[in-house]
C-alpha cells in the first residue's frame, strides 16, 4: 500500500511539472512575436509608453520654410513701427538700415531748401549713402524679404539703395512697404525691383503715419490668403 501511494505521488509530481514546463513555454512563444514587431520600429529599439514624440519647435519650422526678414530704414520712427509690427507677426527678424553718417532733425527739413535730404533730392550724386552695414548673416537662409522706407518725393528714401545693390535677392519673395503722411506709394516699389534686377517682387502698400499694429497685422495676414 506504502509503494503505490509512493508511486501515485511521484506520478502526480511528475505530471504537474510537465504541465508548468508546458505553461511557460506557450507564454514564450506569445511574447517573442510581440518583441520583434515592436523593435522593428524605428532603429530597433523596443519603444516604450514612455517614449515622447519629438516637439516641433519654432526654429524647426523657420528652418523648414526660410527665414522672413524685415530691412527698414525709418527717418522719424514711423517705418521702424510698422516695421516691428510686421515682425511680430510674421516672427521675422529686423535688419534696420542705418546711415553711417546719420540723418538729424535738421538734415530732415524737407521745406527747407538747403536741408541734407532737399540738397540730396535736388542732386542725384549725394544719393548714394553709405551704410553701417549693407550686408546680412545668414542672408542665403532667408527666404521672405520685407523692405520698408518713408516716401521722400516719390521716391523710395534712397538709404534703401545701398542695400538692394549689395545684395543678390534670387529665389526669395520681397514685399515692399512704405509710410507717408500724405503721399501714395507711387511706382517706388517697381523702382526697387529694377535696381535689384533679382527676386519676386510683390505688390506692396503704403501705410498712414499713424497706422494701428492691429491693420498692419491685418495685411501681413492677408498676403497668406
Amino acid at each position: 500500500m506504502k509503494k503505490n501511494r509512493w508511486l501515485s505521488l511521484t506520478i502526480g509530481v511528475f505530471i504537474v511539472s510537465m504541465l508548468i514546463g508546458c505553461g511557460n513555454g506557450r507564454n514564450e512563444n506569445q511574447i517573442q512575436p510581440e518583441t520583434e514587431e515592436v523593435s522593428e520600429n524605428g532603429s530597433g529599439a523596443i519603444e516604450t509608453d514612455d517614449t515622447e514624440a519629438p516637439i516641433e519647435t519654432e526654429a524647426d519650422n523657420d528652418a523648414a520654410r526660410g527665414k522672413t526678414l524685415v530691412v527698414y530704414f525709418s527717418g522719424t520712427g514711423n517705418t521702424e513701427r510698422v516695421a516691428k509690427a510686421i515682425a511680430d507677426t510674421t516672427g521675422g527678424e529686423l535688419f534696420e538700415l542705418e546711415p553711417a553718417d546719420p540723418y538729424t532733425d535738421e538734415d530732415l527739413e524737407y521745406n527747407d531748401d538747403q536741408s541734407r535730404v532737399s540738397r540730396e533730392y535736388a542732386d542725384e550724386s549725394l544719393r548714394n549713402v553709405e551704410l553701417v552695414t549693407e550686408t546680412v548673416d545668414d542672408w542665403q537662409a532667408v527666404e521672405r524679404v520685407y523692405i520698408g522706407y518713408p516716401i521722400w518725393w516719390g521716391n523710395a528714401a534712397w538709404p534703401v539703395n545701398a542695400f538692394i545693390e549689395a545684395n543678390d535677392f534670387t529665389g526669395k519673395t520681397v514685399i515692399p512697404f512704405c509710410t507717408s503722411a500724405s503721399s501714395g506709394m507711387g511706382d517706388s516699389g517697381e523702382r526697387l525691383a529694377e535696381l535689384a534686377g533679382t527676386g519676386d517682387w510683390q505688390e506692396g502698400t503704403r501705410f498712414a503715419s499713424g497706422v494701428s499694429d492691429e491693420d498692419v497685422a491685418a495685411w501681413v495676414k492677408s498676403l497668406e490668403q
